[in-house]
């Protein structure tokens, strides 16, 4: 098996030549033969470096408009010989094939051609044939060729040739090989999922290419990793880098934020809410989302769906939270944050996120759509004897936001569009609305003239029955229950009125 190998000939054949110039100036520098086609070739030149048409090696033009160029024994026999193989030898002389020592390659924009939203002529034109070819021919042969399928090793093979004379290591040429097969498998990965849109296979196939080492995982001896750009998602302005459990309470915080149009402010805590009100401005939201819990606030995440003007901010500065996401901060008040180094303040863009979710569970993955369901007054259907007043059905629309977006078994309460009290992760509906008027009651909030929201329906009449003792006037839940007919009598009989939906909002 052969080790160094110095490189002495290179086919080069790139979609973007940003940062291309300095390592071909040392190619060329280093007696290398450069081998290229089209555009790249045409940028050889411009630099007044020798450079030969892939059309002189193989003899013939590139022809369907492109789509074949590379594609020929001469490139590929040069690239997939074993140096060591005396029968390969015999055959690449017979043939007069020169040996490609260096392949550096990168593929149509297929992904950005997608996002872009391109025809889907476009986006089938921008499959590319060729360079993938290349990329597993020079990748299989490692052990006598170098691949270069990423702008991103440029500057590192410039660096590895400047001091080896331009020579490499099979440990380096295996390193470019391993990624190379990655881009390789992205790609396809990416063709796979754009093909399986419609009348999906059911075959799970993700490929994320970026990565981030987390502190830790859910705890300190659980290892973690991030697999995404959050950069697309926030501007970092002030804190330490998300651990495990900020970012699973951030993707909770920005799913139930996205439901309200009106300012509006959340605070969370374990992914729950304890804490959400809507109001004329984001000060007002503020104040009446941190009154819900100002206990179970501390050391929370904090989302707003409006700017952070200083008002808000200086308020907001008198509570120890984790992390803080906004559409825009006013300076003044990024300034008064960035006090205190450690906070993360989060400046959220514009993205579009998947619709899909998927996790490990067993030996597999199960992957399912988002609950993106929202039931407002028209689909509230009214089934006791006494119906909601207006502002209640704006309540109860503003409850079934945020029950769908909290741990089940679970119970809302809440009046004049907040949050007065929860009851999360139960195993038994009743304990969860027990918990939610324990909760009510410890911060002194009265419950008549609130109104009351189920994830699920109700099995058995005494939720119905306890939460009206309670004094709450009016309920809301899927409905669905064998037994729906004995909560709606109860309900009559309290003299509260309760609407059903249809839709279930379990979240496990």
């Amino acid at each position: 098996m052969s080790q160094s190998i110095k490189i002495k000939n290179a086919l080069i054949s790139v979609y973007y030549k940003d940062g291309l110039e300095p390592l071909v100036r040392l190619l060329a520098q280093q007696g290398v033969q450069l081998f290229s086609t089209g555009g790249t070739e045409q940028f050889i030149k411009d630099l007044n470096l020798p450079v030969t048409a892939v059309e002189d090696l193989t003899g013939y033009p590139s022809i369907l408009g492109g789509r074949v160029k590379t594609l020929h024994p001469k490139v590929f026999g040069g690239i997939l010989n074993r140096r060591g193989l005396a029968e390969d030898q015999e055959q690449i002389a017979s043939y007069e094939i020169p040996e490609i020592d260096l392949v550096i390659v990168d593929l149509y924009p297929f992904e950005e051609t997608l996002k872009a939203g391109g025809s889907e002529e476009d986006i089938i034109e921008k499959i590319d044939i060729g360079g993938i070819s290349l990329i597993r021919a020079a990748a299989k042969n490692f052990n006598d060729v170098v691949i270069l399928a990423s702008k991103d090793d440029y500057s590192v093979l410039q660096e590895q040739l400047e001091t080896q004379n331009g020579e490499t290591t099979l440990e380096q040429r295996k390193a470019y090989a391993k990624k190379a097969f990655h881009t390789s498998s992205h790609y396809d990965a990416a063709i796979f999922n754009y093909f399986n849109n419609e009348s999906p296979l059911p075959i799970f196939k993700q490929s994320i290419t970026q990565a981030q080492t987390l502190r830790y995982g859910e705890n300190p001896h659980q290892q973690g990793v991030f697999y995404g750009n959050l950069d697309e998602m926030f501007n970092k302005l002030n804190g330490k880098e998300l651990s495990y459990n900020n970012l699973v309470d951030v993707d909770a915080a920005v799913a139930l934020i996205d439901e309200f149009q009106e300012p509006t402010f959340a605070i969370l805590k374990h992914t729950n809410a304890c804490g959400v009100a809507s109001r004329e401005n984001i000060f007002d939201a503020w104040t009446t989302a941190l009154a819900c819990d100002p206990v179970s606030a501390f050391g929370g995440v904090l989302i707003a769906n409006r700017e952070i003007d200083l008002a808000t901010a200086t308020e907001i500065n008198n509570l120890f939270f984790e992390v803080l996401i906004a559409p825009s901060y006013q300076p003044e008040a990024v300034e008064l944050f960035r006090k205190k180094k450690n906070r993360v303040i989060l400046e959220r863009k514009e993205i579009e996120l998947t619709k899909k979710q998927f996790k490990t569970l067993l030996n597999g993955v199960i992957e399912q759509d988002k609950d993106l369901s929202i039931e407002g007054p028209e689909q509230m259907v009214p089934v006791t004897e006494k119906k909601p007043t207006e502002q209640e059905l704006q309540d109860l629309f503003f409850a079934n936001k945020i029950v769908k977006h909290t741990k089940s078994n679970t119970i809302v309460f809440v009046r004049n569009n907040a949050l007065l009290a929860s009851g999360v992760g139960q195993t038994s509906r009743v304990d969860a609305l027990k918990q939610a008027i324990v909760k009510a009651e410890s911060f002194d909030f009265p419950l008549p003239g609130a109104v009351m929201a189920s994830d699920a329906f109700f099995p058995f009449p005494d939720c119905v029955q306890i939460a009206a003792e309670a004094g709450i006037t009016a309920v809301l839940q899927p409905g669905g229950s064998i037994k729906d007919a004995d909560s709606i009598n109860m309900a009559n009989e309290m003299g509260i009125s309760m609407l059903t939906t249809g839709v279930r909002h379990f979240k496990h």
